[in-house]
């Protein structure tokens, strides 16, 4: 009885009738769409108004500065533009004027992503 009480006071008893698990297969990480898509870097366009547009470019690595590649863009393709910070996101680096196409051949040319991990949308 002495025995039972100690053992359902004690903090380790769950771990300690748990030996079973070193056995068990572990659980393989299952992709989704999301996971997937985490690894490649979108570029898209969003229409304004008339002919205004705004380029888009989402999944930039997170340790890559991205003040530094928002000064460079805008220096080389003579534009204006800024960091959003999204919760869902991340960050999202923001260029006036429909800067596909440049952004994408920016981007394999300064080694910050290979071209097959690169997504133009919407051309």
């Amino acid at each position: 009885m002495a025995d039972d009480l100690v053992f359902a006071n004690d903090p380790f008893a769950n771990e300690a009738l748990d030996f079973g698990d070193e056995d068990k297969p572990k659980k393989e990480k299952k992709e989704s769409a999301d996971s997937v898509q985490d690894n490649y870097i979108h570029i898209r366009v969003q229409q304004r108004n008339g002919r205004k547009s705004l380029t888009t470019v989402q999944g930039i690595n997170p340790k890559i500065n991205k003040k530094i590649i928002l000064k460079e863009c805008k220096k080389k393709f003579n534009c204006n533009g800024c960091i959003v910070e999204d919760p869902e996101h991340g960050d999202i680096v923001q260029l006036q004027g429909d800067q596909r196409r440049q952004i994408a051949t920016f981007l394999v040319e300064e080694k910050i992503a290979k071209k097959a991990l690169i997504k133009v949308h919407g051309s």
